[in-house]
């Protein structure tokens, strides 16, 4: 049994496009966390653990977003080396970053989804096809990126085509647009905390809008009926307990008003989401009564307690 207490290794940077994201995640997550652990802060440059992890010293808090970090490659290195590390474990990791699988996943608890399809670059469809299937208005996104990195808004034959003409490597996901409010949700240890709602003002939420100051306005907590509410946290849990997440994550969905039978439809589950003061699962624990650094000490909690029972 591990009887001292842990360093705190905010893991940071990353290979994937998300990686200034990520940096400026790990130093604003690094700070908060010094205030209740010893922390010490990991800058990741390549596809490995970073030198000086000690299993038997440090909880891992990663902060690394998309390729590798988040897809469960970081995660089975932890596990290999037997470092312990808050949040979801490789598998649910490899699972969410996979927005087919997750929906799949989640559509089998009785969650709504999008119809969509997905496929490889080298076996794209055409964009006959695709609004045969799925009609004129579609969203094409990577099936496995994060921070809405590659996202086009297809309203017309002639930007699916030229969408599916930039496409040239990775898997990617196709799926008929919906229209609604869209909304976030943090969840720590398998409970909903608030509801946010996020409105774009180009009235898409893409890399622009979520990096660029001033580009999106956040209600938090989201002026919604309390059955949306209640129904979006209901739904948050769901979808984390489908997949198998663990301690924590952020579960976005679209709400479509008009669709009064199953109006909440989910978008994907984030299990490293943005953890600066202003990111998304921060607004939703302020929603609970937590300020960011009681977050970050609740995000941590469940892996210093894995640590001392030397799990």
């Amino acid at each position: 049994m591990n009887m001292r207490e842990p360093i705190i290794a905010v893991l940071c940077g990353g290979i994937s496009p998300e990686r200034d994201v990520s940096l400026g995640s790990g130093a604003a997550s690094a700070l908060a966390l010094a205030r209740s652990f010893p922390t010490r802060m990991f800058t990741v440059d390549a596809d490995a653990l970073p030198a000086g992890l000690d299993p038997k010293t440090h909880v891992v808090f990663s902060t690394l977003h998309g390729t590798f970090g988040e897809d469960g490659g970081m995660q089975r290195l932890l596990d290999a080396a037997g470092v312990t590390y808050a949040g979801c474990d490789a598998v649910a990791s490899a699972l969410t970053m996979d927005k087919a699988a997750t929906k799949a996943a989640a559509a089998a608890r009785g969650i709504a989804v999008a119809k969509g399809l997905t496929f490889s670059a080298a076996n794209k469809p055409s964009a006959d096809s695709v609004i045969a299937a799925l009609g004129g208005q579609v969203v094409v996104k990577p099936n496995d990126q994060g921070s809405s990195v590659g996202l086009t808004v297809a309203t017309d034959r002639a930007v699916l085509a030229g969408a599916l003409e930039g496409i040239t490597d990775g898997n990617w996901l196709i799926e008929q647009r919906l229209v609604g409010r869209e909304l976030s949700v943090g969840v720590l240890n398998g409970k909903a905390m608030g509801v946010v709602e996020i409105r774009p003002k180009s009235g898409v939420y893409d890399f622009a809008s979520k990096y660029t100051k001033g580009a999106t306005e956040y209600f938090a907590p989201a002026p919604l009926k309390e059955s949306h509410t209640t129904a979006a946290q209901k739904a948050a849990e769901t979808a984390f307990a489908a997949c198998g997440c663990r301690d924590y994550a952020r579960v976005d969905f679209i709400l479509c008003e008009q669709n009064v039978n199953n109006p909440l439809y989910l978008l994907e589950i984030n299990t490293l989401p943005g953890m600066k003061e202003t990111s998304l699962l921060p607004m939703s624990a302020r929603c609970a009564g937590l300020d960011f650094t009681a977050l970050v000490r609740e995000l941590v909690s469940p892996a210093v307690q894995r640590f001392r029972r030397g799990a």
